[in-house]
């Protein structure tokens, strides 16, 4: 209970830490390109991860033993992911994608502002509303347009999230992860009869 309740509150300040970052970088002084160009870049982080969320769910850990058998760059890495469904699923589906959200909806608040300076023929009463929908648009349709992709290129997408993982070095990845224990002395003493 406390492990997760400590969880919680380090996503939440990781989220407020990010998006007060971008509210301050994204002041009256920024190209409204530049915030266009970041907003299409969350929503695709979001989408991105929603998929690797949505395939270390769907993916099956047999084929990836054979190529590590093969000692093949990522399969260890595939079936460490895939052994921890549960926890890569929440991050990325859960954690980065409300991360996204809430980034993403800073990033319209700024942009319908800019737009309304800028062009005073528009209203911030039917601008902004617009604008929440057709960014919950784009990242509800994008997510389940990848849903469909993940669930049958789930050993593919995991595969290549390995892959990556393991061209960074990020950790080791060892899906045994056991310790070897010291063996006791295995000398027999010989009974004298």
């Amino acid at each position: 209970m406390f492990k997760s309740t400590l969880q919680a509150l380090n996503t939440a300040l990781l989220t407020f830490v990010i998006s007060l970052g971008v509210s301050f970088f994204f002041g009256p002084s920024l190209a409204l390109w530049l915030a266009l160009l970041f907003l299409a870049l969350i929503i695709l982080t979001g989408i991105f991860f929603d998929i690797i969320g949505t395939s270390v769910t769907a993916a099956k850990e047999a084929p990836f033993h054979a190529m590590a058998a093969d000692k093949v760059k990522g399969s260890k890495q595939a079936i460490y992911l895939i052994r921890r469904a549960d926890r890569v699923a929440n991050f990325c589906n859960d954690v980065i994608g409300d991360i996204a959200g809430t980034i993403s909806g800073v990033l319209v608040a700024g942009i319908v502002l800019t737009l309304i300076r800028e062009h005073s023929f528009l209203k911030e009463r039917f601008l902004s509303p617009f604008a929440v929908a057709l960014v919950a648009a784009m990242t509800v349709g994008g997510k389940a347009l990848a849903k469909s992709y993940a669930i049958s290129r789930a050993n593919d997408v995991v595969f290549l999230v390995g892959k990556i993982l393991s061209f960074l070095k990020v950790a080791d990845f060892n899906p045994k992860r056991t310790k070897k224990k010291a063996k006791p002395n295995s000398r027999k003493v010989k009974s004298s009869k």
